[in-house]
């Protein structure tokens, strides 16, 4: 009885034939072939950078002569149509650095008989997404993105592409997991064991009504071959971003103008607050936040009526929001909430305005506390960490391996800035931060490190 409920739920949870779906939606995907011309190259090399997190889905193919002298490089990948006057979506990886780029249909009635050139409307490194055009003398096949969200683990989905320059072809599979991240910002990726190789690059993930629910991206494997661990891009990222590069012909995101970073257990018993959750303030530049009143130590709880989570959702929100836009943002200050209206402004243009510097380590020392030897931020040394004339703090001289501080990440080189919320200007202030602490009863003390100008909080135990 048991074997046959097995087989029951195995046919109605299976299709009888994925041929209508792919019948339905393959005209919509097309082959994409870009030719760079590569000079002083001594080998084959893919034009994705090496060291990128993304495999490379996609080949070169050497040319005949002196490797030596400049030769066109053709490589492969995939995309779809997502409109009948020919706006085309792919990865930005597959196109990036094209000289030229051809646009292959899929073979059949009613679609172009030949291949089209395609110019780029514009692209997202940040989402590895590009937006193609091309022109054609008829109305397109195209299919629509569908809601990712709705998408369940376990759900099954079909992927379409090019895959090692073979041609079209299908692969079927299930939504493995949902929401991962590989190691950019906005990162909300679909896995699934739908196979996925090179040249699948930018091609669509299905579900079985048919709808682009993600955008296939890479692949986990040791040989370059799918081994059942592919990534594809969710559709509610990617329709957004499509939606900018068409109008704008670049993104808009959404910034805040805070530096940021998870609230951990133990940071939330030293200032009081009940769960780790939300998102820690840790420096407030000249931008939106500073202008509103936004300080460091704030701990956002919501952000637009939207509960915050972490970091990575506190970044996604503000990015998906509008430039210009006045939110309230709820944080957590002094043991009770505050609302804050906050005017968003542009990360693409805070990014453009971003330095960095690096410091140098310190040799002198001058006094141990909590398994770290400080010493007061004096004129030489501002000049030798490149810190701000009106920066104030102590400075980490040096750190002993077996403690907490080593351990919770603090080196040599360090600025504490702030401790238990309030700033530091000598030694005794500290000590008297540590005294404070022990009568509330904490069992540890927040401090406000910064490194190369960057600023995180560490809670440090004080029960050593």
């Amino acid at each position: 009885m048991l074997m046959v409920l097995t087989q029951t739920l195995t046919a109605q949870a299976r299709p009888e034939s994925l041929a209508p779906l792919a019948e339905q939606i393959s005209p919509s995907v097309v082959n994409i072939t870009t030719t760079t011309v590569v000079e002083g190259r001594t080998g084959p090399q893919g034009i994705v950078p090496e060291g990128s997190p993304f495999e490379e889905f996609f080949r070169d193919r050497p040319g005949n002569g002196d490797e030596n002298r400049p030769r066109r490089s053709s490589a492969l990948g995939s995309g779809f149509v997502i409109s009948e006057d020919g706006f085309i979506v792919t990865n930005n990886h597959v196109i990036d650095g094209a000289d030229e780029i051809q646009i292959e249909f899929f073979p059949g009635e009613g679609q172009p008989a030949e291949t089209l050139p395609a110019k780029v409307i514009g692209t997202d490194p940040k989402t590895d997404i590009a937006l193609l055009k091309v022109e054609a003398d008829m109305p397109l096949r195209f299919v629509r993105f569908g809601d990712s969200d709705t998408a369940r683990v376990g759900d099954w989905v079909v992927a379409m592409g090019n895959p090692l320059g073979q041609g079209f072809s299908v692969s079927a599979g299930i939504v493995s997991a949902r929401n991962r991240a590989l190691s950019g910002t906005y990162d909300d990726y679909i896995q699934t064991d739908a196979a996925i190789n090179r040249g699948n690059s930018g091609g669509p993930l299905f579900n079985m009504e048919g709808e682009v629910v993600g955008v296939n991206t890479a692949i986990l494997s040791p040989n370059g071959g799918s081994i059942g661990i592919g990534f594809s891009m969710a559709s509610n990222v990617v329709r957004r971003v499509v939606d900018q590069l068409k109008e704008f012909g670049e993104t808009r995101r959404g910034w805040l103008g805070v530096r940021i970073q998870d609230v951990s257990p133990d940071v939330a018993e030293a200032i009081g607050l009940e769960k780790a959750s939300g998102a820690l303030i840790t420096d407030v530049p000249d931008g939106p936040s500073k202008e509103a009143g936004l300080l460091a130590g704030d701990v956002i709880m919501s952000f637009d009526g939207v509960d915050v989570k972490d970091t990575r959702g506190l970044v996604k929100q503000v990015g998906n929001a509008e430039v210009g836009k006045a939110v309230r943002v709820v944080v957590y200050r002094d043991g009770g909430t505050q609302t804050v209206l906050v005017t968003l402004g542009r990360r693409e243009d805070a990014e453009r305005g971003e330095t960095s510097t690096q410091p140098a380590a310190p040799d002198v020392s001058e006094k141990d506390i909590l398994g770290l030897t400080l010493g007061l931020l004096t004129d030489e040394l501002r000049k030798e960490l490149s810190v701000p004339a009106d920066q104030n703090g102590l400075v980490v001289m040096s750190v002993d391996e077996a403690s907490q501080a080593w351990e919770k990440g603090l080196r040599a080189g360090d600025v504490i800035t702030e401790a238990g919320q309030q700033k530091i200007v000598s030694m005794d202030g500290f000590e008297e931060r540590i005294a404070e602490a022990k009568e509330a009863g904490r069992k540890s003390l927040l401090l406000l490190v910064r490194r190369a100008g960057e600023p995180r909080f560490v809670a440090l135990s004080l029960e050593n």
